[in-house]
């Protein structure tokens, strides 16, 4: 339908274009009747519908529509699957639409910089190029079935504790190239309807009024068009909130904002024309959603078997002595409270309403010969010896036991922060007394973020689930009885221990501030640089077939910054049964031009292959791949030099690697004084050239006049050191250079720049 939004803003009154600003109550925003414009409706959550009809609230205690739970963002993550996570989006989009929904608020794409934030089950990964990818085909899925998305929170949001006041205080590269990196590409490609901003403030500034996150960086470089929306209470200030790009307050706020910014543009402390931006902004995402209003159907039988399908691509086999798959109709015994009510979803403003909930006890009934044990108590962490001797009994007597352990609710939620990595001890206990009796163990994971695995040596199998929506039990029943293929790879690494974490002296701050010390060597990027040994490195996952990888291609060996790299290689199913492969690329840089990871993701396949079956996988890198954010440039800057490209199977298991020269027309400016090293500018060949004969002289005088002595005490090495790291100002004292003559070969030095 046409019609001209500019003039619908400019037949409101100031009243209504601020009431347009806030939420009318938790869930809506408000209508203007005689303009046309409608009341919509927003709501939770990036894995499922939790629409509410009545007393809303944002922590998920209010009951929502019965509804489908998706898994969980850690769970999906691990599919490395575009179009499935694409198909869940549509989906999604289409429950919406069935519901009179307007905008889903998600995905959420923070950073696991911590495996302890209490929201990281909603979270995709440590690493932002996936994150990124993961999110863009969500967003993409939701949107083609005319509704909105809110890509969340916006930004620097990593832990729980004070996050609605705590600043992150972060260096602009760490910012650029790790936490906002997540956003930049949905954002740019996916173009998500509205942006939801975070509740912390970043270096200083709340997020909800930071004009250089909301104005410079999100509008004016990533061309974003749609409008931001503030989490749930989020908002500090209304007015500077505004100016600094902020559209809309939710939820309501009873009126009291909207009075502000009726009087700031009353009194000329607000600019109209900011005021009427920002509702033009909201117009067009509302009158988009009511231009591709559609009937729609809410299929939850349908959806639910899509739910079983995603975690059953998502889930990831971290151990397999042999023992899986199992064999149909073995004596197994099923333990542990999860097998009968798994957890499949986080606590919060996430936490759906399920219409129906699959355990795996339930749908195993006709795959073997079932006993179950309780095995540990979930409401308290308290070692029940009754319970424990069944299970142990109920092991003794089977052929196999699976053990379906993790983290209870109250471990791990929106609203605080985890203080350990452990499971419960009954559970870890219960699972050392089983071992005991019982040499064939598997342990299948329920849980929003990594754990400690004390007992990992024990087991014969481990299956992370993670939280895999209401169908999980399903899914897992396919993958442990070979029905269904493991495909996942880990979207996080699993450390030994906490204190492992790159974080762990800093995280979760003092309650006003949080230093993000550890600056970009976040997750596999630090554990590999510093090769530190790990449970489950990053993109790490196990098959029942085998897959080889050969013919490593690159199109080019030398390009331009300004090129396209096309990378093929060929993957081959070598085992006996069908299953899919994910293919990672990482590009290693080899130039010394920055401190950098070891390597970096950046690229990833899926491919499907039948047994004895090839198929060769290309994947494009452009400059962006080779590139890290110079503060210098405040731009992203790949130097000339050389790359390793990196096929890898995981972080820490890389299978093929050739080499791609890289050359930029680019120049970083250096600020050149008499402090300036000369190491830093013999790096540079024409500043190079103007400094050999000063140096020649210097060389000459600092070996001249000496015996056996001198020789021992000033050798080649010292002088080449002393030249690294010499200011320029030491010309003055080993090379005999006057001030003037000093001065004179700075300017020069800064002419050939």
């Amino acid at each position: 339908m046409e019609r001209d939004v500019k003039e619908i803003v400019r037949q409101m009154t100031l009243e209504e274009k601020a009431g347009m600003c806030s939420g009318k109550d938790f869930w809506h925003l408000k209508s203007v009747e005689r303009l046309g414009i409608p009341e919509v409706m927003v709501s939770d959550g990036p894995h499922g519908l939790r629409k509410q009809a009545e007393n809303g609230d944002h922590l998920g205690i209010n009951e929502s529509i019965k509804a489908v739970c998706f898994p969980a963002a850690c769970a999906t993550a691990c599919s490395f699957d575009r179009d499935l996570l694409e198909e869940m989006g549509a989906a999604l989009g289409t429950e919406c639409q069935a519901e009179n929904v307007s905008v889903l608020l998600g995905p959420a794409v923070n950073i696991k910089r911590s495996p302890l934030c209490g929201r990281n089950f909603e979270y995709f990964s440590e690493d932002p190029y996936l994150a990124g990818q993961m999110a863009k085909a969500h967003i993409t899925g939701v949107q083609k079935e005319g509704v909105g998305t809110s890509i969340k929170h916006f930004a620097a949001n990593n832990q729980e504790y004070h996050r609605m006041s705590a600043s992150s205080e972060v260096d602009e590269r760490t910012l650029r190239e790790i936490y906002l990196a997540a956003f930049e590409t949905p954002v740019k490609e996916a173009k998500p309807k509205t942006v939801m901003c975070s509740y912390n403030r970043i270096n200083g500034v709340f997020a909800s009024e930071n004009p250089w996150l909301l104005d410079e960086v999100l509008r004016k470089e990533w061309g974003y068009e749609g409008y931001v929306m503030s989490d749930w209470g989020a908002v500090n200030d209304r007015v500077p909130g505004l100016k600094a790009g902020l559209e809309l307050e939710m939820p309501a706020s009873g009126g009291e904002t909207d009075r502000q910014i009726v009087e700031a543009v009353k009194n000329g402390t607000l600019k109209e024309e900011v005021l009427d931006q920002a509702v033009e902004r909201i117009l067009n995402v509302i009158f988009d959603y009511v231009d591709h209003r559609k009937d729609a159907v809410f299929d939850m039988e349908k959806d639910h078997a899509l739910a079983e399908k995603v975690e059953t691509e998502s889930m990831v086999l971290l151990k397999n002595d042999g023992i899986l798959p199992l064999k149909k109709g073995v004596r197994a015994a099923f333990i542990g409270v999860f097998a009968k009510t798994p957890r499949y979803q986080g606590g919060g403003s996430s936490h759906i309403n399920s219409f129906r909930v699959t355990g795996a006890l339930e749908a195993a009934e006709k795959m073997a010969d079932l006993t179950y044990a309780e095995g540990y108590r979930l409401k308290e962490d308290v070692i029940d010896e009754v319970l424990v001797a069944e299970a142990v009994e109920a092991a003794k007597s089977a052929e196999v036991a699976v053990i379906f352990a993790g983290l209870p609710d109250a471990f791990e939620s929106e609203g605080y922060d985890r203080t350990h990595m452990r499971m419960p001890d009954s559970q870890n206990y219960l699972i050392h007394e089983v071992c005991k009796v019982q040499p064939n163990v598997v342990v299948v994971l329920h849980n929003g973020s990594p754990v400690e695995m004390p007992w990992a040596e024990e087991v014969s199998g481990i299956l992370e689930a993670y939280l895999g929506g209401q169908g999980v039990g399903t899914a897992e029943v396919r993958i442990l009885f070979g029905e269904a293929n493991p495909c996942g790879k880990l979207a996080e690494t699993i450390p030994y221990k906490l204190s492992d974490n790159p974080s762990y002296l800093n995280f979760p701050g003092d309650g006003e501030t949080v230093a993000y010390r550890e600056g970009i060597f976040v997750g596999y990027r630090y554990y590999d640089r510093k090769e530190m040994p790990v449970r489950y490195p990053f993109g790490y996952g196990l098959s029942y077939t085998e897959f080889s990888y050969s013919n490593l291609q690159l199109d080019k060996s030398s390009m331009k910054d300004t090129d396209t790299l096309t990378v093929s290689v060929d993957i081959t199913n070598t085992g006996k049964r069908a299953g899919k492969e994910i293919v990672q690329l990482y590009v290693a840089d080899r130039t010394g031009s920055a401190d950098r990871p070891v390597r970096e993701l950046k690229n990833f396949a899926k491919v499907s292959l039948e047994p004895g079956e090839t198929e060769t996988v290309r994947m494009e890198l452009n400059k962006r791949s080779f590139a890290w954010y110079n503060v210098k440039l405040h731009d992203w800057y790949a130097a000339s030099g050389t790359y390793e490209i990196q096929i890898g199977k995981s972080s820490r298991e890389i299978v093929l690697c050739d080499t791609v020269e890289l050359t930029t027309d680019v120049k970083v400016p250096m600020e050149i004084h008499k402090n300036t090293t000369v190491g830093q500018l013999l790096r540079n060949p024409d500043m190079a050239q103007v400094l050999q004969e000063a140096l020649s002289e210097m060389m000459s005088t600092m070996g001249a006049g000496g015996g056996e002595a001198s020789t021992e005490a000033i050798s080649p090495e010292m002088i080449r050191g002393m030249m690294e790291s010499m200011p320029l100002r030491g010309l003055r004292s080993f090379a005999g250079m006057s001030e003037e003559a000093l001065n004179r070969l700075v300017e020069k030095l800064r002419e050939v720049q």
